[in-house]
């Protein structure tokens, strides 16, 4: 081995993955390799030389490097050497903060916040937003779990500020939807005297911007990732992840992915979100998983291992920060579900549907896509079956793109569809006009959710008195910031349609609407949840009357939803220790006067399937 001195002993560097490290020995060490291997739950041995193991398991387990023969000659790539070492400051602190006994650490009291923000701060902040930043500051990296509404982008903003000015953190890059982009510029315009150089993330980007924003779908696109891990690792920087519910999928999802690929290059991380744990608790590990890489997914798991949520909640509680519905003062929400009856031909497509599926799902548990489908053409039948003949178009979410249903010839449900222009006036529609009208006649606006834009379309045609504004996915920029003003400022609009995926994050109408409808809803209670809060938001007047209604046809798959998103919401209450988000699972019945998928969606599913098919 003495000829090998000069080459490294053994090179530490990312693999091919973003979530696995690559551990390469040097020639006369593969004995040492395959022994160090034996260390990792998550090793792969690539040949006798190399080796692949989950990065969350190598921060974990430094210590097994101890031993190596020749730590002095091991190589690491720059990059991942400085996470590692973080990762242990990051350890020492998370164990700290966990520990009842350490005490909390050094700590910001709230009312350095304003010395910390400095004479450059102009914006007003209320008293919980001023705890918010103390407890976020006093961390390296952090999480903000408040409820949508409650200013976590004014927190972001004057964290980044404060590590400006005493830390030297010179870049801020923000991950998020279309939707946040306005709600940044304004809040830099707002609260800095010089504000931030902030730019939208393009190929003409400012080359000088302070922050740069990006959409997490631009994230998808080649060599996105790896041109801003660059700006980011350029100067000292922050990544914010805004609706960060968007990478709780972790390393398998494409947003995760590319997230935790950014994370290494920035040296503070906070993410920011209402709906931290929407479908359960993986979606939480994979969050802190992204804020501190080894270790807190780690301490998420060990804190909920008990099946204890309100335990988990207190356990975790020092790691974030949350302003919950409370404590913003808001004026209720009145919300209710209104069951609308379907007509005898309808509910025969709807009949004829279920048996067709129900023969088709069983023996297909597995199939989330197929499945997936099933569901997407259900929701339809249960709105209105004149959707299935046209299936969706390329500006509906991903996951709802479906083809025009295909039924062969000679079946119950073909037979019925050929008349299908007759079934156009759902009893929905005609719920959602009713409503519209006695609003617009009292003078108040109406938000008009529904995931299907042929059902917005329709919409838009039965509601043409009221002036709707159509608000989609396809849309221009331009095009949606003026349909949105149009709304806010027309008097002769009385209505704003859109899709929880275009419109649900982001975006704050509650000066200008305070009733909202649900056409449909599907099994994501994050996107229902940030959907409620565009007109339910801090700065409502005490005496503001807020009201939600969502509609259901009786006996279908909406029933199945309305149940499963109960169940969710409860779930995040639990978690998160807040009754407000607990009570909407339990909707106010009221007669009618006028998709994101987990496995017990699934199994509620077939129950539903195998019922309505006996």
């Amino acid at each position: 081995m003495a000829d090998q001195a000069s080459a490294p002993s053994l090179e530490i560097g990312f693999g091919d993955g973003v979530t696995r490290a690559r551990l390469r020995a040097g020639t006369g060490y593969e004995n040492e390799l395959r022994r160090l291997a034996l260390r990792f739950q998550t090793s792969v041995q690539r040949s006798p030389g190399t080796m692949e193991v989950e990065i969350d398991d190598l921060l974990t387990n430094l210590v097994a490097l101890a031993n190596w023969p020749e730590p002095g000659s091991v190589s690491w790539d720059p990059q991942l050497a400085s996470l590692a070492t973080d990762s242990a400051v990051d350890a020492q602190t998370v164990a700290q903060r966990l520990d009842p006994a350490a005490g909390q650490g050094e700590e910001v009291d709230r009312e350095e916040v304003d010395r910390r923000l400095g004479p450059e701060w102009v914006a007003d902040l209320t008293s919980f937003q001023r705890r918010d930043i103390a407890k976020l500051l006093s961390l390296r990296h952090g999480a903000n779990f408040s409820v949508p509404g409650a200013g976590k982008t004014r927190v972001g903003l004057a964290v980044f500020h404060a590590l400006r000015r005493a830390e030297g953190i010179e870049r801020l890059l923000i991950v998020g939807p279309k939707s946040c982009f306005e709600s940044w510029k304004h809040e830099n315009r707002q609260c800095l005297s010089e504000p931030l150089r902030m730019d939208v993330f393009t190929k003409d980007a400012d080359p000088a911007a302070d922050a740069l924003i990006v959409n997490y779908e631009r994230l998808r696109q080649d060599g996105v990732v790896n041109e801003l891990g660059q700006w980011l690792a350029a100067r000292p920087s922050m990544l914010l992840l805004d609706e960060a519910h968007r990478m709780k999928r972790g390393a398998d999802g494409t947003d995760g992915a590319a997230c935790l690929a950014l994370g290494p290059c920035s040296r503070h991380r906070l993410i920011l979100t209402g709906t931290p744990a929407p479908n359960g608790v993986k979606d939480l590990e994979n969050l802190f998983g992204f804020v501190w890489p080894g270790h807190g997914r780690q301490k998420v798991i060990q804190a909920v291992a008990g099946g204890d949520l309100a335990k988990a909640s207190q356990v975790l509680r020092p790691l974030f920060t949350r302003t919950t519905k409370g404590e913003l003062g808001l004026p209720p929400v009145s919300t209710t579900l209104r069951t609308v009856p379907m007509p005898p031909l309808h509910q025969e497509v709807y009949e004829a549907l279920v048996g067709r599926f129900s023969a088709r799902a069983a023996g297909s548990e597995g199939d989330f896509l197929a499945l997936g489908k099933i569901i997407v053409y259900m929701l339809m039948a249960a709105t209105s079956p004149a959707l299935l003949a046209v299936g969706t178009t390329r500006y509906e979410p991903l996951s709802y793109r479906v083809p025009p249903l295909s039924v062969p010839q000679g079946t119950a449900l073909f037979d019925l569809m050929q008349d299908l222009p007759s079934y156009e006036l759902s009893p929905k529609y005609r719920e959602v006009l009713a409503i519209v009208s006695e609003n617009a006649a009292k003078g108040r606006k109406t938000l008009v959710w529904s995931t299907f834009i042929r059902s917005l379309n329709t919409l838009e045609n039965m509601l043409s008195e009221f002036s709707p504004a159509l608000v989609y996915g396809g849309m221009g920029d331009a095009d949606r910031e003026e349909a949105i003003k149009r709304f806010r400022h027309d008097s002769d609009s009385m209505v704003l349609l859109s899709n929880p995926g275009t419109l649900g994050e982001g975006i704050s109408l509650h000066h200008d609407c305070h009733d909202a409808v649900y056409v449909d809803r599907d099994f994501a209670a994050g996107r229902f949840l940030q959907s409620l809060d565009r007109i339910h938001r801090l700065g409502l007047s005490p005496e503001t009357e807020t009201r939600v209604t969502v509609l259901a046809s009786e006996g279908t798959i909406d029933e199945v939803v309305d149940q499963r998103l109960g169940d969710k919401l409860n779930f995040m209450g639990s978690i998160l220790d807040d009754p407000a988000v607990q009570q909407l699972a339990d909707l106010e019945e009221e007669p009618a006067v006028g998709g994101g998928l987990d496995h017990r969606d699934l199994q509620a599913l077939m129950g539903h399937l195998r019922a309505r098919a006996a």
